[in-house]
């Protein structure tokens, strides 16, 4: 099992920014798959962004260029910095974990962004 504790969520402006962290513990793989959905209300989960152990990235087109993910392995912690936040970057966030040896995946309970003046 993999446990995933998501922090950093808040209300912002528009233009904003916010950073989110979520940190994993438990059964950590070396080989994995890190990353960030979204769901506002009404709608589907969306894949935000992604981070392999390996060093890869992967961005929905909607946040390239404003939001930027990283990761600190050592820590087992992913990040999310998010700038220039708009108001339809309003939704839930949830950390995503994925055991790429075993196809297993985890999420945490989510934070909410909220983007409004």
């Amino acid at each position: 099992q993999v446990q995933l504790v998501e922090s950093g969520g808040g209300l912002v402006q528009p233009g904003g920014s916010l950073r989110l962290s979520c940190a994993a513990s438990g059964s950590i793989f070396k080989a994995n798959v890190m990353g960030w959905f979204r769901q506002a209300p009404g709608r589907q989960r969306d894949l935000v962004a992604t981070s392999t152990s390996a060093g890869s990235t992967y961005y929905a087109d909607s946040v390239k260029g404003r939001f930027t993910i990283s990761r600190d392995n050592a820590k087992n912690t992913v990040y999310l910095q998010m700038n220039s936040l708009k108001p339809e970057d309003t939704a839930v966030y949830y950390c995503y974990y994925k055991n790429t040896l075993y196809d297993l995946d985890y999420w945490g309970k989510g934070t909410l962004v909220t983007v409004s003046s």
